[in-house]
């Protein structure tokens, strides 16, 4: 059976509108097949990669010095074939998600190898993940906004020698709810999300449509607050 991830890094955890785009996604997973497991970064209260000795490589290969909750994520991401960032655009990232990003580094092997013109790693022979997918929200109204946290995650991917397998992105993402509820737009959003979801594990890429009925603009930016 298909394992993922997913990590969401909003300090909102579940009140979040990161919550809102990732539960139908998960959805869309499930429904696919796949067994999910989310973890919010903020519950997780991770420390920061802060050694400054690379234990991980150096010492204790593959083991981190640093005794919180990571070690309860690093078997799980050890024996899951997608890992899922999810994450609302802060700046760039919430604190929290930042500390699980960067102490991914026992997952990583200490061999270098220039490929494509840069320096790269590769995941341990442990490490089952083979995708890496971003889901995003974001308050502001320009999709553009996505960048800086699109560049990092792809980045992450590439370092790590796997498929990025694209990235869920929905602007001016209040707008998807009225007085507390969602609008028929909001619906429609969440309704591709979860396709979105399901594509991922049945065809292995979410379709570019798919992408775009996501985000697509739900009001002009003169209306926008932002």
């Amino acid at each position: 059976m298909n394992k993922a991830v997913v990590i969401n890094g909003s300090p909102r955890m579940e009140r979040g509108y990161t919550a809102v785009v990732v539960e139908p996604f998960v959805e869309g997973m499930m429904d696919a097949g796949s067994h999910v497991e989310v973890f919010y970064a903020s519950r997780l209260k991770v420390k920061p990669c802060a050694c400054g000795e690379l234990y991980c490589w150096n010492e204790a290969p593959g083991e981190c010095c640093i005794k919180d909750k990571m070690q309860l994520l690093h078997p799980r991401l050890r024996h899951a074939d997608i890992l899922v960032l999810a994450t609302p655009v802060y700046i760039p990232l919430p604190g929290d998600m930042q500390n699980v990003i960067n102490r991914l580094c026992p997952l990583l092997e200490p061999v270098l190898e220039f490929r494509k013109g840069r320096t790269r790693a590769r995941f341990r022979k442990d490490v089952r993940i083979r995708s890496i997918v971003l889901v995003s929200t974001g308050g502001w109204w320009e999709k553009q906004n996505f960048g800086t946290v699109l560049r990092i995650v792809k980045e992450f991917a590439q370092d790590a020698s796997v498929n990025f397998a694209g990235a869920v992105l929905r602007p001016h993402a209040s707008v998807m709810k009225r007085d507390g509820e969602l609008t028929q737009d909001g619906r429609a959003v969440l309704d591709a999300v979860r396709k979105a979801g399901y594509e991922l594990i049945k065809d292995g890429v979410m379709r570019e449509e798919t992408l775009k009925a996501i985000s697509r603009p739900l009001i002009s930016r003169a209306e926008s607050p932002a």
